[in-house]
């Protein structure tokens, strides 16, 4: 059973037959919202709306251990954390789908760790590679097989929000090697890999980054809703691919 986490623009997946509803404690307090149980084209999947069902939770408050450690206690084979993200790199395309295989953390203040506390000893987990190889390579696979375009590989840079990036911060980003830009990305990444919990993004490009392109005087909201409107039913094209594999 694959865990999805939806981001900005995929608070619910369509075509998803609900079974049942878990509120679920943790130590470290309530997580975004409730927990949907139900299946995705015969297969079972789990999804949690990040922001929480009315996209209320701005990136900074999600209580992404709490999130992280509710998944943690389920029985789960990976997690396929969605995003809406700005492109950096002017080759990704708005439109586009991405599987990014580096972050840079540029967040600050968030709760990023479960390794904390006297009674915690202090460890150091390998963040090489931040995203899990072979669940990477299955949501590739996925994205072939349901025949929509997707790019394999690129730098996710993940802000402090909840504001947009100046255009000098952008050009910095760039410099620093940077593909794509979102908010979410980190600490859930690290997270995940404290815990032991395979973990991919799907990351849809909504927009170009601030100062570039399209948006190079400024980012427009009617036209990034308008990409994820369309966007978001490629992505769900890619999941239903992805569960579909495991009646292979």
């Amino acid at each position: 059973m694959y865990a999805v986490i939806g981001g900005s623009g995929l608070c619910k997946l369509p075509e998803f037959e609900l079974r049942s509803r878990k509120v679920v404690r943790t130590p470290y307090g309530e997580p975004s919202c409730a927990f949907l149980f139900g299946q995705l084209v015969g297969q079972d999947v789990v999804f949690l709306a990040r922001h929480g069902y009315g996209h209320t939770i701005a990136p900074h408050e999600i209580n992404y251990r709490a999130n992280l450690w509710a998944l943690s206690q389920l029985e789960i084979d990976g997690i396929v954390a969605i995003a809406s993200v700005g492109a950096i790199n002017p080759t990704l395309k708005t439109g586009l789908l991405v599987i990014p295989d580096q972050i840079i953390d540029y967040t600050h203040g968030r709760p990023s760790t479960f390794f904390e506390g006297t009674e915690e000893p202090v460890r150091h987990i390998d963040f090489t590679w931040p995203y899990d190889a072979s669940l990477r390579a299955l949501i590739h696979s996925a994205a072939d097989a349901s025949e929509e375009p997707v790019h394999l590989g690129g730098c996710y840079a993940c802000t402090q929000g909840p504001r947009l990036e100046t255009a000098a911060e952008v050009r910095r980003l760039a410099q620093d090697g940077a593909d794509l830009v979102g908010m979410t990305g980190m600490p859930e990444a690290a997270l995940a890999r404290e815990l032991d919990i395979p973990y991919a993004h799907l990351a849809l490009v909504v927009n170009a980054a601030a100062g570039i392109g399209e948006s190079s005087q400024a980012i427009s909201h009617a036209q990034i809703a308008e990409v994820v409107e369309e966007g978001m039913g490629r992505v769900m094209a890619v999941l239903k691919s992805l569960v579909g594999l495991g009646r292979d």
